[in-house]
């Protein structure tokens, strides 16, 4: 595990009332202690174990996170923990349906954690609380319909309307990966086809500048190089720092998962109508090389084009950090609900 040194601390702060945010992704569980404010003032986070591990190790080591931070401020000054998983978390929000990339089936996350932890819990979609950071503190502020789309290894999405998360009837709302874009298109690990994060993600960034590679494309040299000649050690970042340093193929590949980016907003577009779209995930970083051609690409396929205001499509404020807000921001929110 690695920790972060805190930058204040309950006496320095005036005795600010914390919380706690966890972020649970497929390879890391990611925390972090926040106050009113949104700052994050102490980090940590552990690798998340392989998802062949029961339920039970997965628990182990986001109570251990939660434990390390509880210890860098005190106990006393935090007042609630948040959870944001990767998966489908039920209504109930304390149930994850289905995680993907790790071992939960109808775990009941949040009665597990409480009496381990000890303090309330609560428990959501990451992609949510990533959109509830970006809503309360980041470059959605002040927008009254705002949708999140993070484009990372596929695609998560949140959705906040007049100040509230829309989670859907069954908790399950801004599940935007699996929209079908292309009919019979490639095939998803959700089991269907043309699914929008085929097209507009980080593996489908990967997988086709990979596939330029293995053929032998000459336009490739640079990315080739990069590698060593092997296209297993390419990675998103690499075609992004490429493209950023000016190699043609990388600007390329990253506009045409940006183009698939604006198509699918567009369709988002007609259904929702957003003010303010919010680009967040490990791809954002890409900047203008990808929100540029996606503006364009929602432009083109936005229905009354011409006739209606168009959305704003920014980058996310908080990068990797906006589930460890959101999370943290959520528990602090229920917990004044229910005071």
């Amino acid at each position: 595990m690695t920790v972060g040194e805190p930058s204040g601390t309950p006496e320095s702060t005036g005795g600010t009332a914390y919380t706690i945010g966890i972020d649970i992704g497929g390879t890391k569980v990611a925390g972090g202690v926040v106050d009113e404010a949104g700052a994050i003032v102490a980090r940590a986070r552990a690798d998340t174990p392989h998802r062949s591990t029961s339920p039970e190790v997965v628990e182990d080591t986001i109570v251990g996170v939660v434990d390390d931070l509880l210890g860098r401020v005190g106990r006393d000054r935090v007042v609630a923990v948040g959870i944001g998983a990767a998966g489908f978390v039920a209504a109930d929000r304390a149930t994850v349906v289905f995680a993907p990339h790790l071992s939960w089936r109808n775990e009941p996350l949040r009665a597990a954690l409480a009496g381990r932890i000890g303090l309330p819990i609560t428990v959501d979609n990451d992609a949510n609380a990533a959109a509830w950071a970006e809503w309360r503190f980041g470059a959605g502020r002040g927008e009254s319909h705002l949708v999140l789309v993070n484009l990372g290894t596929g695609i998560g999405g949140g959705i906040v309307l007049d100040g509230r998360l829309e989670r859907g009837r069954f908790g399950i709302a801004g599940e935007f990966a699996h929209m079908q874009v292309v009919p019979d298109g490639l095939r998803c690990e959700c089991g269907n086809r043309g699914c929008w994060e085929q097209y507009s993600s980080g593996n489908a960034l990967v997988r086709e500048a990979r596939a330029l590679l293995k053929a032998g494309s000459p336009v490739a040299s640079d990315l080739r190089d990069r590698v060593g000649g092997d296209p297993s050690a390419l990675t998103g970042p690499l075609v992004t720092q490429a493209a950023q340093e000016g190699d043609r193929t990388a600007v390329e590949l990253l506009a045409d998962v940006g183009r698939w980016l604006g198509v699918g907003l567009a369709n988002l577009a007609a259904a929702f109508d957003p003010g303010t779209f919010v680009i967040g995930g490990g791809v954002s970083a890409a900047g203008e090389l990808l929100l540029g051609p996606a503006r364009e690409a929602y432009r083109r396929h936005l229905t009354g084009r011409g006739y209606r205001p168009e959305a704003r499509i920014v980058a996310a404020s908080f990068g990797n950090e906006a589930g460890v807000v959101g999370a943290a921001d959520l528990a602090r929110s229920d917990l004044r609900s229910a005071g």
